[in-house]
């Protein structure tokens, strides 16, 4: 194999772009891409959960995920062909939550854990920009700035740099991905990883040395002087790592059986890397494909699909980690739900309130947030309303869970409201 990259190409090819982008140029196109924090000391393992935050992209339907059966004809009648029946202990029909609230019944993997005690959702959650724009709405949530585009930071990544605690593990943040999500964009960098598996160079060992002799010619990576050699050295350093990592044999516990999609062995990976102690504080996983326009479906379809493969990796992750799961914080989000009313499609257009998830061993199951209920003077033009701030939610997260209370510098003049949903560490 040949690599005709020297320094100066090196330099040009990052342009502004900083050392974040240093492996990019480092290695070839078949090997993954890698994106480096900072190294930190006086990190204080085990005090703290490790964060898992799941983006639903495109707007997920709340309302037919948890399902606000006792609203009534208020919910049914404006649902005629979506709508998920009440409760009555059929396989078609929602789940009994709490008498009011109902599970959409591709859900219900994740009974399991709410009959557990780990398992919150919290109805008429969202952000309270108005806007009915994904690209907007998405970047408002994961900035944690809705409607202020002051910063570009992630709300992840201020939490990462306002710790009282920092951390050297190169691993400290990691977006499942082609690309770092912009909850974790900022000046602490994050680790993008699309497979574990990838960093065993797809069974090509050949290649390995060739890559690391011309590196080592172009860096002194046995005692680095200057940054870009620190940068060299930890792709090595990672990248030792990970070849640690055997995961094509790797076996979830307690018979947990991951599914084999993108979302499901994201989490799978996650768990591993959890499990190898390498320092994970918090890692992004999304999971798309939300924006139900038409064809939604109600028990069945499109929308009954997309749930059940939530609900199938989340309970198998519950499942792999139930050992660990005192110390991991599992939040889900979506940047708007849709609107009550069904369209002439069959399907759903974009809304405002929308439904959370948090799971862990901190959350106490049960339906939270103020609900306000369905009808016409409480809807937001025409959709759920917005009675909880995501960013309660996260507050929450951060100050009993995560141990950082700097919440002023990771949400900048919000005041939030705890909901009390999770027991202080």
């Amino acid at each position: 194999m040949q690599m005709a990259t020297t320094r100066r190409n090196l330099l040009r090819s990052l342009g502004h772009a900083g050392v974040a982008g240093v492996s990019s140029a480092l290695f070839p196109s078949w090997m993954p891409k890698l994106v480096f924090s900072p190294r930190y000391q006086n990190n204080a393992p085990g005090q703290r959960d490790v964060l898992v935050a799941i983006f639903q992209r495109g707007g997920m339907d709340g309302l037919n995920a948890v399902i606000p059966f006792g609203e009534g004809s208020l919910y049914y009648d404006r649902r005629p062909g979506i709508a998920i029946p009440e409760p009555d202990g059929s396989e078609m029909a929602a789940l009994d939550l709490d008498g009011y609230f109902g599970l959409h019944p591709s859900m219900k993997p994740l009974m399991d854990v709410w009959d557990a005690g780990s398992l919150a959702f919290i109805h008429g959650a969202g952000s309270p920009h108005p806007t009915r724009s994904h690209f907007d709405a998405m970047e408002y949530m994961e900035r944690g700035t809705p409607g202020d585009r002051s910063t570009s930071a992630g709300w992840i990544n201020r939490h990462l740099l306002s710790a009282s605690w920092q951390n050297e593990s190169p691993f400290r943040a990691v977006g499942i991905g082609a690309m770092v999500q912009g909850s974790l964009r900022g000046a602490s960098n994050a680790l993008a990883l699309q497979s574990i598996v990838d960093f065993h160079l797809q069974g090509r060992e050949d290649q390995i040395s060739a890559v690391s002799s011309v590196i080592s010619s172009l860096y002194n990576i046995d005692a680095p002087a200057d940054m870009l050699s620190t940068q060299a050295t930890e792709v090595f350093d990672t990248v030792n790592m990970l070849s640690q990592f055997e995961s094509r044999d790797y076996q979830p516990a307690n018979g947990a059986n991951y599914p084999d999609h993108d979302f499901g062995q994201g989490l799978r990976q996650i768990a591993q890397l959890i499990k190898a102690d390498v320092g994970l504080e918090v890692a992004a996983i999304d999971i798309g494909g939300w924006d139900t326009h038409e064809s939604q479906g109600g028990v069945g379809g499109y929308f009954g699909y997309l749930a059940g493969n939530l609900a199938q990796g989340l309970a198998a992750f519950y499942t792999d980690m139930r050992d660990y799961m005192p110390g991991i914080t599992v939040v889900t989000m979506s940047e708007f739900g849709r609107r009550l009313e069904e369209n002439a499609s069959g399907g759903t257009d974009h809304g405002h309130g929308n439904v959370m998830m948090v799971m862990g061993g901190g959350a106490s199951s049960g339906v939270y947030g103020r609900w306000v209920g369905l009808s016409n003077d409480v809807l937001d033009e025409g959709d759920l309303a917005v009675t909880t701030d995501y960013r309660d939610v996260l507050s929450e997260i951060l100050t009993k869970r995560l141990g950082n209370d700097s919440l002023d510098e990771i949400f900048p003049g919000y005041q939030p409201v705890m909901l009390d949903i999770f027991q202080s560490r």
